[in-house]
């Protein structure tokens, strides 16, 4: 889940240049309660410190293949996210994931050959521009309040990032994870509509854990975030059921895959 190289540019970024005092110095940063970039996502990355909070709200998965991530699920199918209107605004009280929160800016390697992280932004959100409106991101040419604290947002969530990754390398070390599947009948007698692209963990697997191992993760805290993931998948079929009432069940085995990648 950790940041990638602007070469290889994760969800909702189309373009990534550094902040710089020169080039930018009379750019502001603006807020908005649209996110027109997650209008049409179903599946955004979730650090592990989200878990608590976000399993009150939606389903939280894990993605296929062999370095899975955590998603947060906002439709069972491509393209639908039930939670949000075409322009993005919140259509009911959600826990927004801090992935979303953190767009237009992210750190980002800008060479290869360094392990430094820089501050950049996605040149094409009008959230951040050379405009009257937003906060000033330099003073002078040094970084403003406004700058200073987006710069620690990004720091902790890489650091949320990378404590998502421990926690994703011993679950799998567990063989905890397993291939998803999530079946839903409208009617008895009814063809089901089946989802699968996804991992989950395996309760059975869980439950045959020795006694050292759970007590491991019982006081790391390993054991209570799967948990929240667990208890998260009963918003499945709340979910299915939003997107019927939305007319946006496309058919009746449709994957969940994964989205670009984080």
């Amino acid at each position: 889940m950790a940041t990638q190289p602007p070469a290889n540019l994760p969800l909702f970024y189309k373009n990534l240049t550094p902040l710089s005092s020169q080039l930018h110095a009379k750019f502001t940063s603006r807020s908005s309660d649209k996110a027109p970039y997650f209008a049409n996502t179903h599946a955004v990355p979730l650090t592990v410190d989200e878990f608590i909070l976000a399993q009150r709200f939606f389903p939280i998965v894990f993605s296929v293949g062999d370095d899975p991530v955590p998603l947060g699920l906002f439709g069972l199918n491509e393209g639908v996210n039930v939670y949000v209107d075409e322009e993005g605004k919140l259509k009911q009280e959600m826990y927004v994931p801090a992935y979303v929160r953190r767009y237009p800016w992210m750190l980002a390697k800008l060479r290869p050959d360094s392990d430094e992280l820089s501050l950049c932004f996605d040149p094409d959100s009008d959230l951040v521009a050379e405009q009257e409106e937003g906060l000033a991101l330099f003073d002078g040419d040094k970084p403003s309040e406004a700058t200073r604290q987006i710069l620690s947002f990004c720091e902790d969530f890489e650091r949320a990032a990378q404590r998502t990754n421990a926690f994703v390398r011993e679950v799998k070390e567990m063989e905890l994870l397993m291939e998803g599947e999530v079946s839903i009948q409208l009617n008895e007698g009814d063809q089901p509509y089946i989802y699968r692209g996804f991992q989950m963990v395996n309760e059975e697997k869980l439950r045959e854990l020795r006694g050292d191992t759970l007590r491991k993760i019982n006081q790391s805290g390993l054991l209570g975030f799967i948990y929240a993931h667990l208890f998260s998948l009963n918003h499945v079929r709340e979910l299915f059921g939003k997107q019927l009432a939305l007319g946006k069940i496309p058919g009746r085995e449709a994957p969940a895959p994964a989205p670009a990648n984080a």
